[in-house]
């Protein structure tokens, strides 16, 4: 706690499109939590980064995603 600035939130609209957002352009699925980060890398976090940070890194996980459960696909 002592070291941290500022804490960004993101609402599950901005998760779920980062979501989707990776999986088109890397074709990778990836957990909601990985989702948070990537929304707030482009921007969509509801509070923004500070304008001075050029490079961001963001780490991609998804190995417990249910692929039957995607947010975007028809649901049968």
């Amino acid at each position: 706690r002592d070291v941290v600035r500022s804490i960004v939130l993101v609402d599950e609209e901005a998760i779920i499109a980062s979501m989707r957002l990776v999986f088109e352009r890397m074709k990778l699925v990836i957990e909601p939590s990985a989702g948070v980060s990537v929304a707030v890398a482009i921007g969509r976090g509801q509070t923004q980064l500070a304008p001075s940070l050029r490079r961001i890194g963001v780490i991609l996980c998804g190995g417990n995603v249910d692929l039957d459960a995607l947010p975007w696909t028809p649901k049968s």
